[in-house]
């Protein structure tokens, strides 16, 4: 906490120039050259390993981008899907709640007209799930897992999950894995990954600077 305190107030144009890393010109291409900058200054060891970003410590990184307003720009992606091979899957072992269980989140300028190399860190927040916020994860993780193991992975929109959705997560269309089809077959699909909603962060936001 105390490292990633340090980055607040600076920009990832001052964090790159001091790591010898190029700045992108926009994030087309490098979607993920800010949570991977931030890694670099913090530490993170786990890469895109199916663990936290910082195992020994049991903490898994976020980068959050808000708008001028303080809100989230998008939804935050958690990990990938397991679409076959679900037996034996529950809440408590599963890769869901292993990168929730605590998350430092650093929230970054995200409005698209600021250069990469203008926006801002913002004030880090070490949260972990209430009680509750806890509960509605693992409704919608089961929620959405049955639905998976019964078959109907291609029924599965954003409507589905209060906190939790479920939502393509692959390089483009063309990419596809396995999945169980609605007659127990397998079928060819886009890959899937689990994503935190916008207000759901939000929430966690505004509770984090009131307490």
């Amino acid at each position: 906490m105390q490292r990633a305190k340090g980055l607040a107030g600076l920009t990832l144009g001052d964090l790159a120039r001091a790591a010898n890393i190029e700045i992108p010109v926009n994030f087309k291409t490098q979607k993920g050259w800010t949570g991977q900058l931030i890694e670099l200054w913090l530490g993170a060891s786990a890469g895109s390993k199916p663990e936290q970003d910082f195992p020994e410590l049991g903490v898994e990184l976020k980068t959050l981008p808000l708008s001028y307003e303080n809100k989230p720009l998008e939804t935050t992606y958690v990990c990938y899907a397991p679409l076959t091979n679900n037996t034996g899957v529950n809440w408590k072992n599963c890769n869901v709640r292993n990168k929730l269980q605590c998350v430092l989140w650093l929230p970054v300028q995200g409005e698209r007209e600021i250069p990469p190399g203008e926006r801002t860190v913002g004030f880090p927040i070490l949260w972990r799930p209430t009680v509750q916020q806890n509960a509605q994860l693992q409704h919608d993780w089961e929620e959405l897992m049955d639905m998976i193991s019964l078959g109907q992975v291609e029924r599965i929109d954003a409507t589905v999950g209060s906190y939790l959705q479920l939502r393509p997560k692959a390089a483009n269309g063309s990419v596809v894995t396995e999945a169980i089809g609605e007659d127990g077959q397998l079928i060819k699909t886009r890959p899937r990954g689990f994503y935190l909603r916008k207000n759901f962060t939000q929430h966690i936001l505004e509770t984090a600077f009131i307490e």
